[in-house]
């Protein structure tokens, strides 16, 4: 069923979108801006070359609280959690039964002391059933505070760091996957060093009611300019981050998605805390016997300029289906078509041939490494 313009939810800076002219579009039950008036492709390759700001405010933010809230939270995830540094962020994957992705996320260790205060982005479409989820899984053993009441927002480009020293001195002392509190224009604000373009750049956890007056103090800096959820996508792509619900869903495990590296050693065969989280003798066995898998998230280039769209089938040279794209467009950085895939293993060696199916038409494409453009994350 469709969701309706009265049934939107609206950010904190809806009106700021509407000010700017924005094109806003329903994504993940929110009225969001697809675009400002500059264009995608303006939009872009100017958070490539300066700073882009965007409000990611329809992502769910919340805390575990508690002395047990690393070791709980460990139990859903087969991350290191309580090996987590204070000041340091991590890349999680909440699991189902059989090893499926519900979601990923960010999670931040924001207790200087003993680690009981851990705190979670999920993804925007995701987050009542994460939620819930965690609540109900451990609900018991540390708090579950959901936090509605703060917006985020993320500047992202090799000048964002310039931006955003003005308005916060001390902020360019952080390197990638850290973070702490700071006073950004008067506004009281948690942020890391992170994003989801593959550039340097900021996310940033806002009250919702200085929302409004942080946007504006970040877009009055000369390298800022506001950017769309449509170059959101071509950058994350560009830079092979996952979407959920594209390229991450139920269905999917870990190790077929290529994260063998979000797993860390810790909690793999072995490992001190090996196993302990849900679906960890499957994908533990998929760890150790790739070759069990029946499919692998690939990065493909197109050799011809055609456009290659999210489920769009990917056959061999003699016709037969051995893959499907998850998602794909034109990467505006690069000037070649792009796609994420899941393709049979057999398939998935970098340099191998294979064929999208575009409107009855074989374009031929090529396994490549991924990220398609380099990461400039600044790690001191």
């Amino acid at each position: 069923m469709s969701t309706t313009a009265a049934e939107l939810h609206t950010t904190p800076l809806h009106a700021l979108h509407l000010e700017l002219g924005a094109r806003m579009v329903p994504f993940a039950g929110y009225s969001m801006p697809v675009q400002y008036p500059a264009g995608l492709m303006a939009e872009h390759q100017h958070t490539r070359t300066a700073a882009g700001l965007f409000d990611v405010s329809h992502m769910g933010q919340l805390r575990l609280v508690g002395p047990d809230a690393a070791a709980a939270f460990e139990t859903l995830i087969p991350v290191d959690v309580i090996g987590l540094a204070a000041g340091k962020q991590r890349y999680g994957l909440l699991l189902n039964e059989d090893g499926g992705i519900i979601d990923d996320l960010m999670f931040f260790n924001r207790d200087y002391q003993n680690g009981g205060d851990i705190f979670v982005i999920v993804n925007g479409a995701c987050k009542a059933g994460d939620i819930a989820h965690i609540q109900a899984k451990i609900g018991s053993r540390c708090e579950v505070i959901p936090m509605p009441e703060m917006a985020l927002l993320a500047l992202q480009g090799p000048q964002a760091v310039t931006a955003l020293s003005r308005l916060a001195p001390g902020v360019e002392q952080l390197v990638f996957m850290t973070g702490g509190r700071f006073s950004v224009a008067g506004c009281d604000c948690f942020l890391t060093r992170s994003g989801y373009t593959g550039e340097d750049g900021f996310e940033i956890s806002v009250p919702a009611a200085q929302a409004d007056t942080l946007a504006r103090a970040l877009l009055a800096q000369p390298e800022v300019k506001p950017v769309g959820l449509g170059a959101r996508n071509s950058l994350r792509l560009e830079a092979g981050l996952c979407l959920y619900g594209n390229d991450l869903d139920i269905s999917t495990t870990p190790v077929e998605a290529s994260l063998n590296w979000a797993i860390q050693k810790v909690r793999r065969t072995g490992g001190e805390r090996a196993g302990g989280f849900p679906g960890a003798d499957k994908v533990l066995a998929q760890l150790e016997t790739p070759a069990t898998l029946a499919r692998k998230r690939v990065g493909l280039v197109a050799l011809e300029r055609v456009p290659v769209r999210e489920h769009t089938e990917l056959h061999n040279g003699e016709g037969r289906r051995i893959g499907e794209v998850t998602s794909g467009l034109l990467a505006p950085t690069i000037d070649k078509p792009v796609a994420m895939a899941y393709v049979t293993p057999a398939f998935a060696a970098i340099g191998t041939r294979v064929n999208a199916m575009v409107r009855g038409k074989a374009v031929p494409m090529e396994v490549c490494a991924m990220p398609f453009v380099p990461a400039r994350y600044f790690r001191g």
